[in-house]
This record gives structure tokens, C-alpha cells and sequence, in this order.
């Protein structure tokens, strides 16, 4: 009689309980993913608006015209435009953007803007339609034809900014007098301590 050969393998008990070990090490590390992936996607839509910010100011200089970057707040939205002065009307200079679906723009319980930017906390201010009127639930960052940052009339302002926060971390995009975009990062408390990013 031959003997057959022992047959090697894994129980069903030590395949259970590798599955086991898994599915502790899945849940354990599930709420750091989660908390690193909403960073990422916060961080990702303040550097977007801040280089979107950067091209309506390049394109309202090298088109010799008013630029804005346009905020839909409530939509989530932002889009670069800029003025058709033969038209006298304001004419989309790109796609439309949305943020992440969990963020929003605001800044929530933050008291106080970044230093030396704004003398109080608060979105740039809305902006206006072909007839000069103000477009509600909207911001806009509006450049003049020399890519210095102007308010409604026209006179120069150093005092805008965008805020996008997911409720955790807010980050703060600046417009200096100068055109130059910062972008800011806190946590979501009434006394925040800004970084620059």
C-alpha cells in the first residue's frame, strides 16, 4: 500500500481568523482615511479657487478689460469671467467649477479674518449683472484691465477674500491690493489661528 502525500493548506479556522485581524485593521484605519480624504478635498478646492482667482486676473490684463472670478455661493460654483466692452456685458472666459459636494463657502463659527487682510471676516462682495444690480447669494474678486483688484466702482481694494470650509477646517483665500492670492488654512473656532499654505 503507497501512502498518499499529506495534503498542506489553511483551516477554516486560521482563514477566519486572518479575516478576522482584517476587517479590525479596516475599521480602525477607516476614520483616519475618511478625516484624510476631507482635507484633501478641502485643500484641493482652495487651491483651485486660488488659481482661479490668478487666471481672472492674467486674463483681465491680457484681454485689457475688467475680469471677475464669479462665486455662486449657494450653487457651490465659481467661474472666470471677463467684460465684452463692445457688448457692455459679462461673458464666461472658462468652465464652471464646482466644489467638493461635502464643502460649502462660508468660514461658520471663525470670528476674524486672517491677519492684515480684511478689518472684519466676511466673503468679497457680490456681484453685479450686465444692469449694475447686485446678484444675490454671489462673490466676486473683479479685476481692472492692469490686473489690480477694484471694487463695484471701480476703486482699488485689498480687502477681498473667499471662504470655503467643510465645518472642520476653513480655508481662506485673500486678495491683496496688489492682485496677489494667498490662501489661508484654520480650524472651524470662534478664536482661529490662520497659516499660510
Amino acid at each position: 500500500m503507497r501512502n498518499l502525500p499529506e495534503n498542506r493548506g489553511f483551516t477554516l479556522i486560521e482563514i477566519l481568523m486572518s479575516m478576522a485581524v482584517l476587517c479590525m485593521l479596516f475599521a480602525l484605519g477607516m476614520p483616519m482615511l475618511t478625516t484624510a480624504m476631507d482635507n484633501f478635498r478641502l485643500s484641493g478646492d482652495g487651491r483651485t479657487i486660488a488659481n482661479a482667482v490668478a487666471v481672472a486676473k492674467m486674463r483681465a490684463a491680457a484681454t485689457f478689460t475688467k475680469g471677475r472670478l464669479f462665486v455662486d455661493l449657494n450653487g457651490k460654483s465659481f467661474i472666470v469671467q471677463r467684460y465684452n466692452k463692445t457688448t457692455s456685458t459679462w461673458v464666461n472666459d472658462g468652465p464652471l467649477v464646482y466644489i467638493a459636494s461635502r464643502d460649502r463657502f462660508g468660514y461658520g463659527s471663525v470670528g476674524s479674518p486672517p491677519t492684515n487682510t480684511q478689518p472684519s471676516i466676511g466673503q468679497a462682495p457680490a456681484c453685479k449683472d450686465n444692469s449694475n444690480n447686485d446678484i444675490s447669494n454671489s462673490a466676486c474678486v473683479l479685476f481692472n484691465s492692469r490686473g489690480i483688484p477694484v471694487d463695484n466702482s471701480g476703486a482699488p481694494i485689498g480687502t477681498n477674500a473667499l471662504y470655503v470650509t467643510d465645518g472642520i477646517t476653513v480655508y481662506g483665500i485673500t486678495v491683496a491690493a496688489t492682485g496677489l492670492a494667498r490662501t489661508w488654512r484654520t480650524t472651524a473656532t470662534a478664536t482661529p489661528n490662520w497659516v499660510l499654505q
